[in-house]
């Protein structure tokens, strides 16, 4: 994250916990039914009201999205009912479960955090009088009790929904799945020790009550979906593992469940999950949503959120940090757990990237393998300003009109991969590279590559361009070029020479024989642009700016820098299935530039 993008972070927080304060301190506000919000929450249960003065009253102790969160659900309680008695209900249920803990099953009483949570999920309700949640999402730290806690949710429905309910635990492996799933057969157990009231196998709990046909199954993501699923409550554990592979996509568990759900009238699906290193997986991308959802740019009052992180200048090791991101140290973990844990990490990379995404619940990739992480690959990305977008994106301009200066380099696939072009400029006003890269993908090889979901995404956001037939379209790739051409001063146009002699026969006969360059693809020719490249986006200020494309950052986050016997520099894949052909493109520009003498 760049310092613009904390600074507009810091001044949403301050705005969000002045709205909040403003709220708290409205002591006439009335909700929906005319009651007076405080007297309605209070009777419902104290604690949701404990829970929200804490974080009005120390705003630095709570991240932006939970603030943001309780500002948003006190606004909903003008604009929907809200039944304290299916609360209350709910909550009488939960604390007369029996969960597994440190001195055998007993029953917990619901934290002040926990009960905001499930107040939230259960209270609201729509101009049906049906519940308004349909959609909850907990993205919390290690040891918060969300797994053993979302239990409860399955076995509620099982007992107080549909006649025919069907609650599904699912998970990104079997093993995660089972944990969840395992907690709701020992909390069945200790409601039916004798088992005559259900039947408990290994995957599948049956209410055997007259008149019931509800039952709760258990779910991987690797399983064989039947047909016929009528799903009323979904409970997804750890989403945020979940890949894409060839013929799979990681949400198509949820995917399945969820459209199932057509014919439910008050349909709940939950997910609940801690951070990972998986960056481009299906759960960051809906998480995306839910942030903005919570930052009031979309509509969407049938999801709840309740996210716990910290904030961008918050450090690893603090522990103010630690009690921001975790609201139960002390509660449903020791006081000294993250200090042990803190001081585990310190011994290797892989310690420190488990602390980051276990116990911060932040999104960390092993910066030990890769050339440049996430947010510092953001951090390039075009703001706004840059002079080569505005050249490509004019008119071209009259012949004898001065053009930027742009060396070209393309790295072409031929099916299973997509093809890239990169054209960099070198401004004389502000001392900077600005490069735009666009790429290309066959429309007819998508269908079971392993990152068909993240590409057909890139595609509707408008960042991946489809070729149509089962390979790639040399024509429609030159065309670009030649268009692009025209705005620009073209002064090198630089290929790998194994796979682009379609290509460069086009531009070629188009009369860019004489602009048209092999670019070895070995170490030493990769050295100095790497070298280069390094010293430009680690520089004070910053001397490079890609265009604002998604797949720029995934393409460098993907690099490992390699290096031969002479410490020649190039980047390689960290997997076969990362891509990095635009960091190559981009590279090869940087080393025609150079080169060019002028």
């Amino acid at each position: 994250m760049d310092t613009e993008e904390k600074k507009q972070w810091y001044a949403l927080k301050d705005k969000a916990a002045k709205e909040l304060k403003a709220l708290v301190d409205d002591h006439d506000m009335k909700a929906f039914d005319g009651t007076p919000v405080w007297k309605l929450l209070i009777d419902t249960d104290g604690r949701i009201v404990d829970y929200i003065l804490s974080v009005c009253n120390d705003p630095e102790a709570h991240n932006l999205y939970e603030i943001l969160g309780i500002t948003r659900s006190l606004t909903m309680l003008i604009k929907y009912a809200w039944s304290k008695k299916k609360v209350r209900k709910f909550f009488k249920f939960y604390e007369h479960l029996k969960f597994d803990g440190e001195g055998g099953r007993r029953c917990y009483r619901l934290t002040p955090v926990q009960a905001f949570q499930f107040a939230n999920i259960f209270g609201f309700q729509d101009a049906s009088n049906r519940r308004l949640c349909r959609n909850a999402y907990l993205f919390v730290p290690r040891k918060f009790g969300k797994t053993t806690s979302m239990a409860s949710l399955a076995i509620y429905d099982l007992l107080f929904g549909d006649n025919n309910a069907e609650a599904y635990v699912g998970a990104n492996s079997y093993r995660q799945a089972k944990v969840c799933f395992d907690e709701i057969r020992g909390i069945i157990h200790s409601i039916d020790p004798s088992g005559r009231h259900f039947k408990v196998n290994r995957e599948l709990i049956k209410w055997l009550g007259l008149g019931h046909d509800s039952f709760i199954e258990c779910l991987a993501a690797n399983a064989r979906t039947r047909d016929g699923l009528k799903a009323s409550t979904v409970i997804i554990d750890e989403y945020s593992q979940a890949r894409n592979s060839a013929n799979k996509s990681g949400a198509d568990l949820k995917n399945v469940l969820t459209s199932s759900m057509g014919t439910r009238k008050e349909p709940l699906t939950v997910i609940i999950t801690t951070a990972s290193d998986v960056i481009d997986g299906p759960f960051k991308h809906e998480l995306d949503y839910v942030m903005k959802v919570l930052r009031g740019e979309i509509d969407d009052d049938r999801m709840f959120a309740s996210l716990f992180m910290p904030d961008p200048d918050d450090e690893d090791g603090d522990p103010r940090t630690w009690r921001k991101v975790q609201p139960h140290i002390g509660v449903t973990i020791q006081p000294d757990y993250y200090e042990n844990e803190w001081k585990t990490a310190q011994f290797s990379e892989e310690n420190m990237l488990n602390f980051r995404t276990k116990m911060l619940n932040v999104f960390s990739v092993n910066t030990a393998r890769t050339w440049m992480d996430y947010d510092k690959a953001n951090e390039l990305l075009d703001k706004g300003g840059s002079p080569l977008e505005a050249a490509l994106q004019a008119p071209a301009p009259d012949r004898g009109t001065p053009r930027l200066d742009c060396a070209i380099a393309f790295d072409l696939s031929v099916h299973d991969d997509f093809s890239a072009v990169s054209y960099t400029v070198w401004s004389k006003d502000d001392k900077k590279f600005y490069t735009h890269t666009d790429y290309y993908f066959p429309e007819g090889a998508l269908k079971g590559h392993p990152n068909e979901t993240i590409y057909r995404l890139w595609h509707e956001q408008g960042n991946l361009n489809f070729c149509k037939g089962d390979i790639i379209d040399m024509r429609h790739i030159a065309s670009d070029i030649i268009n692009n051409a025209k705005k620009l001063h073209v002064i090198r146009v630089g290929f790998d020479a194994y796979k682009s002699r379609e290509l460069v026969n086009i531009l070629s006969s188009a009369g860019f024989r004489g602009v048209l360059m092999p670019y070895s693809q070995t170490y030493g020719s990769f050295n100095l642009p790497v070298e280069a490249f390094e010293l430009l986006a680690w520089g004070d200020p910053v001397g490079i700016v890609l265009n604002n494309n998604p797949i720029n950052a995934y393409c460098l986050c993907n690099c490992v820098i390699d290096e031969d016997r002479l410490e020649n520099k190039k980047p390689i894949k960290v997997s076969q299935s990362r891509k990095i052909d635009g960091a190559i493109t981009l590279l090869m520009t940087l080393g025609l530039m150079s080169a060019y003498e002028r």
